[in-house]
């Protein structure tokens, strides 16, 4: 039953109805497309409504509004790249006129916040009145292309501008309106961003658009089914709890599987190519690709019906060597009584590494003397059972030195699969780091830590970027990092089911999303530190925002005796293992090939050479350009990071 399923899942097309992508362009005035999760009030509900909060009216064909609370409120532009829209202000309402600028009543946009919209950041607010002069700078950066024709009354001093993105006090925080400035005595205001950098800056670097920026999201619990396959999680900056899906690199598209997902991008004779023109074709081969694809069908079926006779022969517990096409097999079928036997009962004392509802690891050796890891995976459904099956065939043909090589599974136990890797036999990566290494050695030292975080990042990189479809590790800790006896990198471990916590740190107060680079740094954090604790991150992030990485580093790495050359290194390590932790799970900000160009080169250089890179002095701007910064000083459960 299980592998008709499996055939089914492979040869079968999904069905399309419920998609999205399938609907007709909906058009309203000089609106030639909505992106989605915004849908037109027509009758039709293509695809389904995300939420009433996205429901659009189209007024007489050529005005576009959003309804928030009981207010509407007319749509001027949006900004898909950054989750945001663009609204006029209400019609009707007193204006004033200062300089260049118009200015409404502040009292007039009566904004009601919710889960799925918030004002957003970006806005650069210009406010008329106040009677506190040290609420903004008086200097607004130029006016925008304003339409002061309506202006009722003059005035003869000029504004003020306050920037939403920057912090003078806590005036307008997140979810507010522009009613607080009211406590300031303002009595007018005008709105304005800039939507060529979105920063909100007032500076003419691209188009000056006059209007409330709205930022939209979805909460965190609705949403986790919402985003395409090639998509990760990222926060929302202006809506408490929101949450929007991002193409991952190598993608482009709104990242959301109901709207137009993400496509494959690329660089072809200098210019952008999407989707098929990424993948190299050659000429005149249409009609052999069409009888190659049937064969390939046929193939598979075949390669199909042969592995599940394959597994009904096992359930006999027949001889191995004795099955036929054996030979023609890449990975190799255990029986679960063998590495039962393997791992002595899989007992705790052969536990190398708990991945939680991603599994166990244990270590064991075999019969024939070949020593391995075993993965053990427990499966909810027989879907999670092919998804092991299917991820583990994907594992096994991709080649890199610093993957530990899959040499086959067993599938005779129900829902609890095994995976067999080859264990080079030296440890992990988390037992090396104890103070006292293992087998009584001393601890790693610091060439060799500077090894394993380059091996580690770049093979992380090459799944992440350099082979399709992308390859994510979802797991990642120092237990699942291998060593062979040169102190080689051969990562284990990766998750193998869909099912599972979706948080990187699931007592965090920070919604982080799961993300490799994210647990990157949480490893990067304990080979500096040679420890492995839940405080960690929290302790370390502090330390080294104070300067003191000096704190965070092993002892038995001796960093006052250090070089400076050295020193150096274990800053940059620090850095990048920051950056890691604020922008890589936070928004994406951070991907896999940065970290690795930041780290492999380290491997290389000594002495003067290091001076170049990014190092302690880089600290202090890591964190001042980070959202999270305020949440590090929090509690020490603020920011929980395993």
């Amino acid at each position: 039953m299980i592998m008709i399923i499996f055939f089914l899942f492979l040869v079968v097309p999904r069905a399309a109805s419920g998609d999205t992508r399938s609907c007709a362009p909906e058009k309203c005035g000089s609106f030639d497309s909505i992106p989605y999760p915004f849908r037109i009030d027509n009758g039709s509900d293509c695809g389904g409504l995300l939420s009433d909060a996205f429901r659009l009216s189209c007024v007489n064909s050529t005005s576009l509004f959003v309804n928030i609370g009981s207010y509407r409120y007319e749509i001027i532009h949006f900004f898909p790249a950054s989750g945001g829209l663009l609204v006029a202000f209400a019609n009707n309402t007193t204006r004033y006129s200062s300089s260049c600028r118009g200015y409404h009543d502040i009292r007039s946009f009566r904004f009601q916040a919710n889960d799925y919209l918030g004002i957003s950041k970006d806005n650069l607010v210009g406010l008329y009145g106040c009677g506190d002069s040290s609420l903004c700078r008086s200097d607004c950066g130029g006016c925008p292309d304003a339409n002061t024709s309506t202006t009722t009354t003059t005035f003869t001093d000029s504004g003020c501008c306050y920037s939403l993105s920057e912090d003078r006090g806590g005036v307008w925080q997140v979810g507010d309106s522009f009613s607080v400035f009211e406590e300031f005595g303002c009595k007018g205001f005008s709105s304005w961003v800039d939507s060529g950098s979105g920063s909100g800056s007032g500076s003419r670097s691209g188009d000056i658009r006059y209007g409330v920026k709205l930022e939209w999201a979805v909460p965190s619990d609705v949403i986790k089914d919402e985003c395409d396959s090639n998509a990760r999680i990222v926060n929302a900056s202006s809506v408490t709890f929101g949450m929007r899906c991002e193409c991952v690199d190598g993608f482009v598209g709104d990242g959301f599987a109901k709207g137009t997902g993400c496509l494959k991008y690329c660089v072809r004779d200098g210019s952008e190519v999407y989707g098929n023109a990424c993948y190299v074709k050659r000429h005149g081969r249409g009609k052999h690709m069409l009888i190659a694809g049937i064969l390939a069908l046929a193939l598979s079926i075949a390669t199909l019906i042969a592995f599940f006779c394959l597994l009904k022969r096992h359930s006999k517990n027949l001889d191995q060597n004795s099955v036929p096409l054996q030979k023609e097999c890449r990975t190799r079928l255990f029986t679960h009584t063998e590495l039962e036997q393997a791992t002595n009962g899989f007992s705790n004392d052969q536990k190398l590494v708990d991945i939680g509802d991603g599994g166990t690891i244990y270590t064991g050796t075999l019969t024939d003397g070949l020593k391995v890891a075993i993965h053990k995976v427990h499966c909810k459904t027989e879907i999670n059972l092919i998804q092991v099956l299917s991820r583990a065939k994907i594992l096994s043909e991709v080649s890199h030195a610093n993957m530990a090589r899959i040499l086959g599974c067993s599938v005779d136990s129900g829902y609890t699969p095994l995976v067999v890797y080859e264990h080079p036999g030296n440890g992990t990566l988390e037992q090396h780091l104890c103070q006292t290494g293992i087998d009584g050695k001393m601890g790693l030292d610091w060439h060799n830590r500077l090894k394993i975080t380059a091996q580690l990042s770049s093979v992380l990189a090459y799944l992440q970027t350099d082979i399709f479809p992308p390859v994510f590790h979802h797991g990642l800790q120092s237990g699942c990092v291998l060593l062979d006896h040169d102190m080689s990198v051969k990562l284990v471990g990766f998750r193998l089911t869909d099912h599972g916590s979706d948080t990187c740190g699931s007592n965090s107060n920070v919604p982080f999303s799961f993300n490799d680079v994210c647990a990157l740094g949480v490893v990067l954090l304990e080979i500096l530190a040679g420890k492995k604790s839940a405080e960690l991150a929290t302790v370390a992030l502090r330390k080294i925002r104070n300067g003191k990485v000096e704190e965070v580093v092993d002892p038995m790495l001796y960093y006052h005796e250090q070089p400076p050359y050295r020193k150096e290194q274990m800053g940059i390590v620090a850095d990048v293992a920051t950056r890691c932790l604020l922008f890589g799970g936070d928004d994406g900000r951070l991907g896999m090939n940065d970290v690795a160009r930041e780290l492999v080169p380290l491997t290389k250089e000594t002495g003067d050479h290091v001076g170049s890179r990014r190092g302690p002095a880089g600290l202090e701007e890591t964190f001042s350009n980070s959202s999270l910064l305020q949440m590090i000083s929090l509690s020490p459960d603020s920011i929980y990071a395993p």
